[in-house]
């Protein structure tokens, strides 16, 4: 991979920017049918829950405009199924792996942690806030500062230290940038934008919601605008703290959109679904256009925060391209008159 596309989230180095969003990869094995998972700059679990969960009956997907719409229930084998069959595979794949956790309570969270503080391979840990808090009536942790906080700041005490823990937060909040920021002050070394937008459809033929769960989680290219937006206003009050972007990405632009924005790493999440090998494609794309804008991803971390008439720092183009065939001008001119074009 170029080094232009290097990248870092906390003190993890990523050779590449692009990752796949938790729950589209399934354990991995599905996504290396199709490319070789080091392609990515690391890959995210599915999120593990202390025990096994069947998630809810179906049907718990439905498609939308310009989206898809679940109803999951976090279905998985569970901590112990984890580190039995999924970990070890994963940690032979030579990409830094990104473990997404998810509990009902504060010390649920932070008992996962502690049971990945020994386990090596892992990379950092995703703290998927948007669960509901047994504690709160149900309501998921992502919808409050001090809830959220509570989470992230148990797991960052229980995980091992120098492992980045990543709040995952939800946008279905009036300020998100107040969650952010409690995230921030409770140890947050990261944070991924946006967990699905919450939304629901209903079914004319059966006149009931199409979802057993009701409402779901709305994803895909609908929601980017959106997670655009959450990534903008939380690097701009938090601009030193890494930011990787989701939601709704499809093509390379997409992704240096979300860069712009302020995302020093993105992940491709419903786009596999329906294409299972567009993450490389997505990763070339990119790095195109930051080539045909001669920057490094680096420097394209918030642009778009930049005042008007910034220039950013400019990569110069390889010399070796353009000095080839001058040399052998010099050495044979009429045979490098044949080859210059």
């Amino acid at each position: 991979m170029s080094d232009r596309l290097k990248t870092r989230i906390g003190n993890l180095e990523l050779s590449g920017p692009l990752l796949n969003a938790s729950g589209c990869g399934g354990t991995g094995r599905e996504l290396a049918q199709f490319f070789e998972l080091s392609r990515l700059g690391a890959f995210v679990t599915t999120s593990v829950m202390s025990q096994p969960r069947a998630g809810r009956p179906t049907p718990r997907a439905a498609e939308a405009p310009a989206g898809l719409l679940t109803a999951m229930g976090l279905p998985g084998p569970g901590i112990e199924g984890f580190l039995e069959r999924d970990l070890p595979w994963l940690a032979e794949q030579d990409v830094p792996l990104i473990v997404s956790i998810a509990g009902n309570t504060a010390e649920e969270f932070a008992e996962l942690a502690r049971r990945l503080r020994a386990v090596p391979g892992v990379a950092a840990i995703e703290v998927n806030t948007a669960c509901p808090n047994v504690e709160d009536r149900g309501r998921m942790f992502a919808w409050h500062p001090g809830a959220a906080a509570s989470v992230v700041g148990a797991v960052r005490a229980a995980a091992r230290p120098g492992v980045p823990v990543l709040a995952k937060l939800a946008p279905d909040v009036t300020d998100i940038t107040t969650v952010a920021l409690a995230c921030a002050d409770a140890g947050a070394d990261g944070l991924t934008l946006i967990n699905t937008v919450e939304g629901m459809a209903i079914d004319p033929a059966t006149l009931r919601p199409a979802l057993t769960g009701v409402s779901g989680g709305l994803s895909g290219p609908a929601i980017r605008p959106i997670a655009v937006r959450c990534v903008y206003q939380v690097h701009a009050a938090l601009p030193d703290l890494p930011i990787i972007g989701v939601g709704g990405i499809a093509t390379g632009l997409d992704a240096l959109e979300f860069v712009l924005a302020g995302a020093s790493a993105v992940a491709v999440g419903t786009t596999l679904f329906h294409d299972p090998t567009a993450a490389p494609r997505i990763l070339r794309e990119l790095e195109e256009a930051l080539s045909a804008r001669r920057m490094r991803l680096a420097d394209a971390v918030g642009l778009a925060h930049r005042p008007a008439g910034y220039v950013p720092p400019q990569v110069r183009p390889e010399p070796q391209a353009v000095q080839a065939p001058l040399d052998a001008a010099v050495a044979d001119p009429g045979e490098a008159k044949e080859r210059l074009p």
